[in-house]
């Protein structure tokens, strides 16, 4: 029997769909599940796709595969995701490579990267967005692992992956854990244009009174220029459709409570320990954590506040500016996350193949990733992207459009985290003093924690409780 390229196992449906992706573009696919009606039930329904080899064991899966073997496993993430790489490292041998294709924590990849090096098979965190549709007909790939596992491997992913301009949405990302950090990178930056997107809907209906139906118009119309976006696009798909059951706009009969799956979280958790404010994310995820606290709200329903007056039509150009220049400071708060841990791992990610890679396939993808791009293309040391000249003209164009947005917002008493803090950001961003200042002060008094002065090098400390003289620390 011809041996298979590539092999699959955990068929639920992202797993299914890559693996059709992979046969589609003439890839002899095996396949494996715990279950085998899964895999029976994938070659009856798409056999005709391509060349597949279902399979029922661990080692006649294994044993199918061309050397060096290839296989993508698309499990639940944590201790499934062990259980099964365990197994198939048992029955695998040296250059071998095991492909985790789940949204696991970066931190796992790398320990499960550095015990399989120690045995001589390849560990690859492969971060894959997209969604069902994504997997099926071409997602932006994310890998991380070694140079010599993307050798053999790349060719397929950048084969079945999303395509701009004809260049494939999949790079290698970096080694060890560098690309499920980068998905979930993705995925933090998405929770954040999500939460800005709901908020520019939100206002507008609230204080211009525009209807679902209106707004699906709006976003339509948004989608032609500077924020074409896929989120955008399927905003005005969302804000458009009427609920078969009683006739009113679908957004008003599903319950106001944003679930979450954790990488938005992991995102936060993590710039908290890289120090790099991603403050437009955390927002976002406490945002969805808020939405889920429906006791509490209703208890506060009777708090004083501003009535909303309706039937402001300029809000609508004043949201799309503010909406695109927050939307900005997010993806730059994403990127410095990225420089960060690509310095404190060695990882040595190219940010603008990162970018280059979201333009197509992913949730995120939208036409200003060029700009992105472009960018870091010139400057691969960019402090900030806020800083990029290109970039910058929006933030100039959107100035007093973005604070009536905030200052509307806070007096028809519309809450506007998002916005918020992104202008807060840029704002504390280019001040040449903040207020940290009085805060190292405040923590020296009461606990002796010292500061250091503009004026002179070392740290000291001020003798609060005496005579209030200063001493080096």
């Amino acid at each position: 029997m011809t041996k298979a390229d590539i092999g699959v196992t955990g068929l639920a449906v992202m797993g299914s769909n890559l693996a059709r992706n992979l046969a589609r573009h003439g890839y002899r696919v095996a396949l494996h599940n715990r279950t085998t009606a899964r895999t029976q039930r994938l070659v009856e329904e798409h056999g005709d796709e391509g060349a597949f080899v279902p399979t029922v064991s661990t080692r006649e899966f294994v044993d199918a595969l061309a050397r060096p073997r290839r296989v993508i496993v698309m499990v639940k993430a944590g201790e499934p995701t062990d259980a099964v790489v365990e197994e198939l490292a048992a029955v695998m041998e040296p250059g071998d490579m095991i492909v985790d294709g789940g949204n696991a924590q970066f931190e796992d990849t790398r320990r499960r990267e550095a015990a399989l090096r120690e045995r001589g098979v390849h560990f690859v965190g492969m971060g894959v967005s997209g969604g069902e549709e994504g997997a099926l007909h071409g997602p932006s790939i994310m890998p991380g692992g070694s140079a010599e596992a993307y050798a053999a491997l790349g060719p397929l992913l950048e084969a079945i992956a999303a395509e701009v301009d004809g260049v494939p949405c999949c790079t290698h990302i970096g080694p060890d854990g560098a690309g499920h950090f980068v998905k979930m990178v993705h995925n933090g930056i998405e929770y954040a244009d999500m939460q800005l997107i709901a908020e520019s809907y939100d206002l507008l209906r609230q204080a211009a009174g525009l209807s679902p139906a209106e707004l699906a118009d709006v976003f339509r119309d948004w989608n032609t220029g500077e924020l074409e976006s896929y989120l955008i696009e399927i905003t005005a798909e969302v804000l458009g459709h009427v609920d078969p059951a009683t006739g009113r706009p679908f957004v008003d009969v599903v319950v106001d409570r944003a679930e979450q799956k954790g990488t938005g979280r992991w995102t936060v958790q993590n710039a908290l320990e890289l120090g790099v404010p991603v403050t437009g994310i955390a927002e976002a995820v406490f945002a969805r954590s808020l939405s889920g606290h429906a006791g509490q709200r209703a208890a506060a329903r009777d708090l004083p506040g501003p009535r909303i007056a309706q039937g402001d039509p300029s809000l609508v150009e004043d949201v799309r500016k503010a909406l695109y220049a927050s939307k900005i400071v997010a993806y730059a708060q994403g990127f410095d996350q990225i420089a960060a841990a690509s310095e404190l791992y060695g990882w040595n990610i190219d940010r603008a193949a990162v970018a280059t890679i979201w333009r197509g396939g992913c949730i995120i993808r939208a036409r200003f990733l060029n700009r992105i791009r472009e960018a870091y293309d010139t400057d691969p040391a960019l402090p900030s992207l806020l800083l990029d000249p290109t970039l910058a003209k929006v933030f100039t164009e959107a100035q007093r459009s973005w604070r009536r947005v905030v200052a509307t917002a806070a007096e028809t008493g519309v809450p506007t985290p998002g916005f918020s803090s992104a202008l807060a950001y840029y704002d504390a961003l280019r001040r040449e003093r903040l207020p940290a200042a009085l805060v190292q002060g405040l923590r020296d008094f009461f606990g002796a924690h010292t500061y250091e002065r503009v004026d002179r090098g070392g740290a000291f400390h001020t003798d609060w409780s005496g005579d209030r003289a200063e001493h080096s620390a």
